[in-house]
């Protein structure tokens, strides 16, 4: 499978299924082009079928001399040969049956706080009360479900334990004790626990920062851009805005933390479609790791993102990355997570195929200890897993996840950017399309277009 695109002055030709990547000149790319509607997967390399050939020849000619056309032919056929063009897919046998793959659970997100110090208007948690009631979780719980991942992790040695809310700093001493907890057992069950915190930065302070700063392996800082778009959209709540508060805390965590290990993340709404100016101001507060996600919510909110947003959302990442470049060709970088992408290797072929691992390798904890299959399910009855008293007691569910890869959502199939994306969203997919298998289309058109600017960076950055 081919997919060409051209991008900021570069001619770009993925080969989907091997990965390879190659910045061509106008007659390859015209050439592979008209390749490509005859033979769009070969089962072996071979020769490019002479008849092919002629016809290339005779649809160049009267646009290219005839010398260049010969030596693109010569080119490509050469790729074909490395299986860098035209590949078979040989993934597609190793998901024949997802359903008989062992899978060991390796990360927990702990809603250690259905509770929370602000309003957000698009929260999806419902001001941290995630379709039921505010409640903290206890330590008790906290260490059942330590315990539960360590004896469903298998042999695994590297654990991942996200603190999440609502607001997690409201429940600062057990996310302290959790954490003393975990360090505790590491030794003698040969694990090792990766803890992560995602916090709004109301609460933070000097001991917090001290803290994760010795205990968090990630921390993400959520900031939605410019003073006016984020206390827009991020308020408390009587209303007052948490920009001024929270900046000045999160300009010193970053550098705390030697400007690693930590992302500000942003959503933008339908409020802010010019959203790479948001991503430029955290890169001016002196940021130098961000992600600015689209808000996802129904159609019926008002700044929920609609179909006919999408020429100006894909704009501003073209727009955006153009800036990325100069910024980094100028010694005053950063990085943005969507254009952060792994040409030489990235993730094993399951990840690959199967995505997040929602629901199998990755689970949610409510307060009270249920079991759900991320986040964004926590409060959904029917996705109810288990607790962690029981464990795992849905099985149907927890098969239907297994499911979840680019071969069994038919818009994934033919798409070049499967691979990368790994499927997008169960969640997105589920609350727009009423299935996990689906896919939310207004997502993978902005996903499309990251990766094509990603690659578009590189090729830039590599000159």
């Amino acid at each position: 499978m081919i997919h060409q695109y051209k991008n900021n002055g570069y001619d770009i030709i993925m080969d989907v299924n091997s990965g390879a990547v190659h910045v061509v000149d106008d007659v390859v790319y015209d050439a592979v082009a008209l390749l490509s509607k005859a033979m769009p997967e070969l089962e072996e390399p071979g020769d490019i079928p002479g008849e092919l050939e002629a016809q290339v020849r005779d649809s160049l000619s009267g646009t290219y001399d005839p010398r260049e056309i010969e030596d693109a032919l010569e080119d490509i056929q050469e790729l074909i040969n490395r299986e860098e063009l035209f590949a078979k897919d040989v993934y597609h046998d190793y998901v024949v049956d997802f359903k008989k793959r062992k899978t060991v659970v390796k990360a927990l997100c702990l809603h250690i706080a259905h509770d929370c110090n602000l309003a957000c208007r698009y929260c999806f948690a419902e001001e941290g009360e995630y379709h039921g009631r505010r409640a903290l979780m206890s330590f008790e719980v906290g260490r059942k479900a330590l315990d539960f991942l360590i004896a469903n992790s298998g042999s695994r040695r590297n654990l991942e334990v996200d603190f999440f809310g609502g607001e997690p700093l409201m429940n600062w001493e057990v996310v302290k004790q959790l954490v003393e907890y975990g360090r505790s057992q590491e030794e003698s069950h040969g694990k090792r626990f990766r803890f992560t915190l995602t916090t709004n930065g109301v609460l933070l302070n000097d001991e917090v920062m001290e803290f994760c700063n010795r205990e968090m392996s990630n921390v993400v800082l959520s900031l939605d851009g410019r003073k006016e778009v984020n206390d827009r959209m991020r308020p408390f709540r009587k209303g007052a805005g948490s920009y001024d508060l929270i900046v000045p805390k999160f300009q010193k965590f970053a550098e705390s933390r030697n400007q690693t290990n930590y992302y500000v993340r942003g959503t933008f709404t339908r409020n802010n479609l010019d959203f790479s100016k948001d991503v430029l101001h955290f890169a001016d507060l002196g940021f130098k790791q961000m992600s600015i996600e689209p808000v996802v919510a129904s159609p019926d909110e008002l700044y929920a993102i609609r179909e006919e947003d999408l020429p100006q959302i894909l704009e501003e990442y073209d727009k955006l990355a153009v800036e990325y470049i100069k910024r980094q060709k100028e010694g005053r970088g950063f990085n943005f997570f969507h254009f952060m992408i792994d040409l030489n290797q990235g993730p094993c072929v399951a990840k690959r195929l199967s995505g997040c691992g929602s629901g199998t390798e990755y689970l949610a904890v409510t307060p009270w200890g249920d079991l759900y299959p991320c986040h964004q399910f926590v409060g959904q009855e029917g996705f109810l897993l288990g607790n962690v008293d029981e464990g795992i007691t849905n099985e149907k569910v927890r098969e239907e996840f297994k499911l979840c890869n680019v071969y069994a959502k038919e818009k994934c199939r033919d798409c070049f950017a499967r691979f990368y994306c790994s499927g997008g969203c169960a969640a997105n997919s589920y609350h727009f399309h009423g299935s996990i298998t689906d896919a939310y289309d207004i997502g993978c058109e902005m996903q499309k277009k990251r990766i094509e600017c990603s690659i578009m960076i590189k090729a830039a950055l590599a000159e």
